[in-house]
């Protein structure tokens, strides 16, 4: 198993390296591992073991967490049409046009049309969010659109597994298991928003006041499998859980750092779940019935473009519902787990299942792709270019800024200046007093480590004016320096430090702008800061 694992990486890692060449995403890379790994072992039957599901799929948990740390209560309800309406409209137009298309023309027996029509109905969350997260589409008109639809899509899969599970039973009582749905949502919701309205906030500031890292760490890991976990025990999905506990601590002062520190388990299980897909594709299958692969996923993504394209035109523009509407034409991982259950329990046999297993991978394979040239197709098709910037109400509001990292004394001076001549700033500092002061001062701060590349976006610094670097410790300075380069020319950064020997340490990042603290007074200080231009 070691060997395998071993292997895994290396295929992963060279085949995502000669695909980076063509700016391919590592999702691409992934499938592709899973495919060469399972022909190169005979693992083709490994990814229906349990334990690997279920590790795989808390990739898309993680995912859904993320998402919900953007989402607060009032943002969703603001996204409630696109939530619920559409969202649901969608769900049950694809579903019912699904089934009277495989019952009735095709001839499928009613409950397998059935089971795949609400396979197809569901598109990739993993997929789709994780490109609209990289590419930052999510905050544009378009991304949160097609979040509300997969919101809808991830809540409906509750019911769905519900329905399958009645159909393998004779014994179940559909109204009893409605009635038991309801009242155990009440108490997931219950639950969840009694613990962050009353214990969350104490929890977060006593592991904070312990200054560790891995203190931190542990508490997200613990609220976000464990908001999982209650979810999964009540009948609903991990991902749903994950989603709402990232929603309650969206409302929080940790919601940066906490994003910053799950990335690395998200990215490190999504690559896991996009290896097992990969391992579901079956070259035999695919051989025998390509014809039929072939004009099922034509079909699936004409339908669902068509669909999905009308009901979001109905308050959208067309680009933004094109948009909207190439970027949930595939399948999703749920229909994979929907028709493994299925399979398990006898109501899709052998053939169908594996076409559609097939079709679904290969869906997934595509998007990427279609995700990747959304505005050339959009062009091609409307004929015209994009003129106008879609985003969304909060993004743009914060340009031309100060960002000034470390709230000291000497943040404090710089954020003084900045004020008085009627400029903007944003504070960022990851020690908890400061904090609080800084807040009961009025003082505009985020909470977080500048050392962690999303903490840093929080703060918008491609936008900024200039980012001021006031950190003490030399070390984090020196990581502080390293991230803040990846997104900010080197001529908009101001270094503070406190010695010549500690400047010398920086020379080799090309770092133009370093003001020594013990050879220049905080108002010439301020005077550099304040004509260094905006790039």
């Amino acid at each position: 198993m070691l060997f395998i694992i071993v292997v895994t990486l290396f295929v992963s890692l060279m085949i995502n390296i000669f695909l980076k060449r063509f700016a391919l995403p590592t999702i691409i890379g992934y499938i592709l591992t899973g495919t060469v790994i399972a022909y190169a072992f005979g693992l083709h039957q490994a990814v229906n073991n349990h334990t690997l599901q279920e590790i795989a799929e808390f990739g898309v948990v993680f995912l859904m967490f993320t998402i919900g740390l953007e989402f607060s209560l009032e943002h969703l309800k603001r996204m409630r049409y696109e939530v619920f309406v559409t969202g649901t409209l969608q769900i049950l137009i694809t579903a019912a046009l699904v089934y009277a298309i495989g019952h009735f023309v095709l001839g499928l027996e009613e409950q397998i049309a059935f089971i795949c029509a609400l396979a197809i109905a569901l598109s990739s969350t993993a997929i789709v969010l994780k490109t609209f997260n990289e590419s930052g589409e999510i905050n544009r008109v378009h991304g949160q659109r097609a979040l509300g639809i997969l919101i809808m899509q991830d809540i409906a899969v509750i019911p769905i597994l519900l329905i399958i599970g009645f159909m393998s039973s004779s014994d179940k009582e559909i109204g009893a298991l409605l009635v038991h749905m309801f009242f155990s949502a009440i108490a997931l919701l219950g639950i969840l928003w009694l613990s962050s309205k009353y214990l969350l906030e104490p929890f977060f500031e006593q592991i904070v006041k312990t200054n560790s890292d891995e203190l931190f760490v542990g508490t997200i890991l613990f609220l976000a499998i464990g908001a999982s976990y209650l979810a999964h025990a009540m009948g609903f999905s991990y991902s749903l859980g994950a989603f709402i506990a990232g929603m309650l601590i969206a409302e929080t002062k940790y919601k940066h750092q906490a994003e910053a520190d799950l990335v690395p388990f998200r990215d490190l299980l999504l690559g896991v779940f996009f290896i097992t897909v990969g391992m579901q594709i079956k070259f035999d299958i695919i051989f025998v019935y390509m014809h039929i692969v072939f004009l099922l996923l034509v079909g699936v993504v004409v339908l669902k473009f068509g669909i999905i394209y009308l009901l979001v035109r109905a308050r959208e523009s067309r680009r933004i519902s094109l948009k909207v509407a190439l970027s949930l034409v595939q399948i999703g991982e749920f229909s994979l787990a929907l028709l493994e259950l299925s399979r398990s329990y006898g109501l899709v046999p052998s053939p169908y299942g594996q076409i559609m297993i097939v079709t679904i991978v290969l869906s997934m394979i595509l998007t990427p792709f279609i995700l990747k040239k959304l505005p050339a197709i959009c062009d091609l098709i409307l004929h015209t270019e994009d003129q106008t910037p879609e985003i969304t109400g909060d993004e743009g509001a914060i340009a031309g800024h100060t960002i000034i990292i470390g709230f000291g004394e000497f943040g404090q001076s710089v954020a003084q200046e900045t004020l008085e001549r009627g400029e903007l700033y944003i504070a960022l500092d990851n020690n908890i007093e400061i904090f609080h002061r800084a807040q009961k001062l009025g003082a505009s701060i985020v909470f977080g480590n500048a050392a962690k590349k999303e903490v840093l976006l929080s703060t918008y610094p491609q936008k900024a004016k200039n980012v001021i670097v006031a950190i003490d410790n030399p070390k984090k300075l020196l990581h502080v320096c390293y991230t803040l380069l990846e997104l900010v020319e080197h001529e908009r950064i101001i270094v503070k430090v406190h010695s010549k020997k500690e400047r010398d340490d920086l020379a080799h990042l090309g770092l133009s702008n370093i003001i020594v603290e013990n050879e220049i007074s905080s108002h010439a200080a301020n005077a550099i800061i304040r004509d260094t231009p905006l790039v």
